[in-house]
């Protein structure tokens, strides 16, 4: 999946694409790059991108943004390795208290299968809530940005963060157009989708 980025000009939202048609579109545009703010959707912050030479030396240039690509699988001639490559599993220390260790010993598949589900099952409890408190913090991270000094911030602030939609929207309805738009689809359009 391609991660979104947004580029304003001032208080106006200028274009929201993949980091390499954000760039290249200030670049055609004859814009300076200082006077484009340019934001990652996912996080809500600020990037800052070196916009000089051509069109191929600026999207070199441009920070990975794409989860690396899996390591390719090893040729059938070549003998294989420990551990289960298909997998992408990736060996890593972990600590745990003796009691820890003992129940995970006497668990089906042993410590690594056990930790696997462990892990697995937390994610599929909270995903819902982690998604939705990424969401809060790429919208304050945004708003920090362009909102800081606009009027009701922290009130606006305090309501996102206490998830009062009513009162948030009631605090941003005077800012900027683009700016406050911008926030609430950071904030909330992951719940409108699943029509929460």
């Amino acid at each position: 999946m391609t991660q979104s980025f947004t580029a304003f000009e001032g208080e106006r939202r200028f274009i929201t694409g993949s980091l390499a048609q954000v760039a290249l579109a200030i670049k055609r545009a004859g814009r300076p790059a200082s006077s484009v703010h340019i934001f990652s959707d996912s996080s809500g912050r600020p990037l800052d991108l070196d916009l000089r030479g051509s069109e191929d030396e600026i999207v070199a240039r441009l920070p990975r943004t794409e989860p690396a690509a899996p390591a390719p699988e090893l040729a059938p001639t070549e003998p294989r390795g420990r551990g289960r490559p298909k997998l992408g599993v990736v060996a890593r220390e972990v600590t745990l208290l003796p009691r820890h260790w003992e129940w995970l010993n006497t668990q089906p598949g042993g410590a690594s299968v056990a930790l696997r589900k462990l892990v697995d099952e937390a994610r599929r409890i909270s995903g819902d809530r982690d998604r939705l408190r990424a969401a809060r913090d790429a919208a304050y991270h945004f708003m920090s940005a362009m909102g800081g000094n606009l009027v009701n911030f922290e009130e606006a602030s305090r309501a996102l963060f206490a998830d009062d939609r009513r009162r948030f929207a009631g605090l941003i309805a005077d800012w900027p157009v683009d700016v406050r738009d911008h926030i609430v689809k950071l904030a909330y359009s992951d719940q409108a989708a699943q029509g929460t």
